[in-house]
């Protein structure tokens, strides 16, 4: 069972004295860090690109008038998160068996490939149905892949950080999904702005996709360079990792079903609001506010480019007060602010933009601690799986479906407050899930223990022993 017993997370078990860690040197820890995040930038910029060009895809690939074009092309967004979980099932044993970084080069290839492909599917007109069918297996693919992508590029930076500024250095990966995102969005709008609507409709929709290349080329660069991580190496060194996946779901099963089922609450909260205002924003505010296709787009990227400023100083204060405590402000913010935002939204671009500031900056504090809280409510031997299951199971069902739930939702019921209760629902759930949760703020990740619990190593100081003396 799931030893359940937990302890602030300056206060280390009696008679327990902080734990030393050797520190990876500065370049090889920049390294890993550009390596877990360019995975996560490339996941994303296919998600920024996809959302922001959904009118130009929606009209080249799928058949019927615009309402049913848009929410076919929302639906198609949605069968990656459908597949996401299998991706999970396959890849997070397979990372926790041979290793993280081996997983992780696979997974970059196979979601740059399928997002480079998705560009050069022929339109409608010119295949007929073989163009949304060939769509779809694209996304399939995508989803298969990113299965693997998340979890394992926020285990491998969580296991190779310092446990003391563990949620600080694991921002930047979060850094990298606003910036792979609004790279994403910047070239839909640039080359909207740059080629005009009719080129845009015909073959500019194309280009973005096109960059999805390169960006994975530099990743698997990247993590061809580095060896796997020191807790991984650690664990095969002493035997101790899982040999077989038959036995690595029965020890999930049996041991850590308690864990999974919080985290896949959190992440209901989580998603529900990240694909709300990141990925949907754009429709919402084009279809229900009235904004111009152009400015629906420019005020999301205003609003993530002011996000990517707070995530970094969000993730250094959560190594000094706990991710918890960040997550509790968060989840109350947006349930206490939600329907006002989106009722300022709708007076004028000026609200708009304020309005999702407002909204995204309450999502920092969740956005900048995730990829430091979710690998450490695992340990090491089961953690790939365990978090890529978990994760992917949950955005499958709340995450990816975010989009077409609220723009059906909102059409059927009339009510253009749609995505605002759906976030406050979410959260709620969130805070459910929270309650429970182990606070893991510097504590070490080595070992077969759950961290943050009486069993495992204690927190190390928030400042190493050469730096105090």
């Amino acid at each position: 069972m799931e030893p359940e017993n937990r302890r602030p997370v300056d206060t280390p078990p009696p008679g327990a004295t902080p734990t030393v860690e050797a520190e990876p040197p500065p370049g090889v820890l920049k390294k890993a860090i550009a390596a877990s995040a360019i995975g996560n930038a490339t996941e994303w910029f296919d998600y920024g690109i996809y959302a922001y060009g959904v009118t130009y895809i929606s009209a080249a690939i799928f058949p019927g008038d615009t309402e049913s074009q848009t929410l076919l092309a929302l639906m198609t967004f949605a069968v990656s998160f459908l597949v996401r979980p299998l991706g999970g099932l396959v890849w997070g044993p397979l990372g926790d068996r041979l290793g993280r970084k081996h997983v992780l080069a696979i997974t970059i290839i196979l979601m740059s490939g399928a997002t480079l492909c998705a560009g050069l599917v022929p339109s409608f007109h010119t295949i007929g149905y073989w163009a949304p069918v060939l769509l779809v297996l694209l996304r399939m693919v995508q989803g298969f892949s990113t299965g693997g992508e998340y979890g394992g590029a926020a285990t491998f930076m969580a296991e190779y950080a310092p446990s003391r500024k563990r949620g600080f250095l694991g921002s930047f990966l979060e850094f990298g999904t606003l910036a792979g995102f609004s790279l994403g969005a910047l070239l839909m709008l640039g080359f909207s702005l740059l080629l005009g609507d009719e080129a845009m409709h015909s073959w500019g929709w194309r280009l973005p996709f096109l960059v999805a290349a390169p960006l994975g080329l530099v990743g698997v660069y990247l993590r061809s360079k580095l060896e796997d991580t020191p807790v991984f190496r650690e664990l095969e060194a002493k035997g101790q990792k899982e040999e077989q996946t038959s036995h690595q779901f029965r020890d999930l099963l049996a041991g850590y079903w308690a864990p999974i089922l919080r985290l896949g609450g959190m992440v209901i909260a989580l998603n529900v609001v990240n694909y709300t205002l990141l990925t949907y924003m754009p429709t919402y505010l084009e279809k229900e506010i009235g904004l111009s296709s152009d400015k629906s787009l420019v005020v999301p990227i205003i609003g993530m480019l002011t996000m990517m400023v707070f995530v970094p100083f969000a993730g250094r204060m959560s190594d000094r007060v706990g991710r918890k405590p960040l997550w509790w402000v968060s989840l109350g913010g947006l349930f206490v602010f939600g329907v006002p935002m989106f009722m300022l939204m709708s007076t004028n671009m000026l609200g708009a933009i304020i309005g999702f500031a407002v909204l995204g900056l309450l999502y920092v504090p969740q956005l900048a601690t995730i990829s430091a809280t979710f690998p450490a409510m695992f340990p090491t031997h089961v953690r790939y799986a365990g978090f890529a299951i978990a994760y992917n199971v949950s955005t499958s069902l709340f995450g990816g479906t975010a989009p077409a739930v609220n723009d059906w939702l909102t059409a059927k019921l009339g009510d253009s407050l749609v995505p605002a209760y759906y976030m406050m629902a979410a959260c709620v759930v969130g805070a459910i899930a929270l309650i429970k949760v182990p606070e893991t703020s510097r504590c070490p990740l080595n070992g077969t223990e759950i961290p943050g619990t009486d069993d495992a190593l204690p927190p190390v100081d928030l400042e190493p022993a050469a730096t105090k003396a």
